[in-house]
């Protein structure tokens, strides 16, 4: 898949976001100012964005706990995010869903889960609709390592498969399953290897690097879209922060961490590529950089200016019309 050199610049403001917008989240959740928990996805943003830079508007994405990146990668607006995890009335979900839940069925968002493996059945709904609506859309559901070891997993790749509905299975393997490596809890070794099981492809990726990702999830999405059934892709990263905001990461070790930041990270990684191809300049990177930065802080302000919901809006939107 050939990328212009104005999408690559693109793609690289659009990591760029992601990183911001997830590193000015941890500050605020450290500040006691966001309720719940957060799940970051800081270097992994080659995967999310790779994989919704192939996507129409129309197409479907079923989102996970870690789910921020994905939803900035399929287009949606940080200050209506940012207002969801303040609570506010006027967030995606009217600040009743929160970081894990966020939702935005016009961009084919059908929502972050905060239940593990909890994807899988939504896009097989979204993909048995496509193809008895032959509106050739395709839909996505991202997953973790551990997801792929329950039981909906395996379900929804044997239904899609028989039924050759357009979905991909898009795993991103940053190698802990919570606090427990794949090394040991993944039989076999590979979660893409397992779709020889279901007749279908399945494809490893270096998830670090977001024109591999775009290369191969195209083709995934190519095949789907033609009618060709589902695929599974299996983005091999690493997420440089915890679990969760404040797990302690007693199952791995600093040098560890810091040697995949070195080595590893994504928009590094990617800002060398276009460097060296004389693609991005320092200039244009700082100015990259300031444009995000402007507008995650403008994200943040929104949010936080916006109003709190009622009380007696807590039992509203609880249940859909007969």
């Amino acid at each position: 898949m050939r990328t212009t050199k104005e999408e690559k610049l693109a793609l690289y403001k659009k990591m760029l976001t992601v990183r911001a917008f997830e590193e000015k989240t941890g500050e605020l959740f450290a500040q006691n100012l966001i309720p719940g928990f957060i799940h970051l996805s800081i270097g992994e943003e080659a995967s999310s964005v790779g994989t919704c830079s192939v996507l129409r508007e129309d197409d479907y994405v079923a989102s996970t706990h870690r789910g921020h990146g994905h939803l900035i990668a399929k287009g949606a607006d940080p200050k209506r995010m940012f207002a969801e995890l303040f609570g506010r009335k006027t967030g995606y979900c009217k600040g009743k869903g929160g970081s894990m839940h966020i939702a935005d069925f016009s961009l084919g968002i059908l929502g972050a889960n905060g239940v593990v493996g909890g994807g899988f059945p939504i896009i097989i709904g979204a993909g048995l609709s496509i193809k008895l609506r032959k509106t050739g859309q395709v839909g996505v559901v991202f997953f973790g390592d551990g997801a792929a070891n329950r039981g909906t997993f395996h379900e929804a790749a044997n239904m899609a498969a028989i039924w050759k509905l357009p979905v991909i299975f898009v795993c991103e393997n940053n190698l802990y399953a919570s606090t427990t490596p794949a090394a040991y809890s993944l039989a076999g070794g590979s979660i893409a290897g397992r779709a020889s099981a279901y007749g279908i492809p399945g494809y490893v990726v270096n998830g670090n690097d977001i024109l591999e990702v775009r290369k191969i999830v195209g083709k995934a999405v190519k095949q789907a879209r033609e009618g060709n059934g589902p695929s599974i892709v299996e983005n091999k990263t690493y997420r440089f922060r915890g679990h969760f905001e404040g797990d302690p990461q007693r199952y791995r070790t600093k040098n560890e961490i810091e040697d995949f930041k070195r080595k590893h990270d994504p928009i590094q990684l990617f800002n060398a590529a276009l460097a060296k191809e004389g693609t991005l300049t320092e200039k244009l990177d700082k100015d990259l950089r300031d444009e995000v930065t402007t507008l995650i802080e403008e994200a943040v302000r929104y949010g936080q200016d916006q109003p709190l919901p009622q009380p007696e809006e807590a039992l509203e939107d609880l249940y859909t019309n007969p």
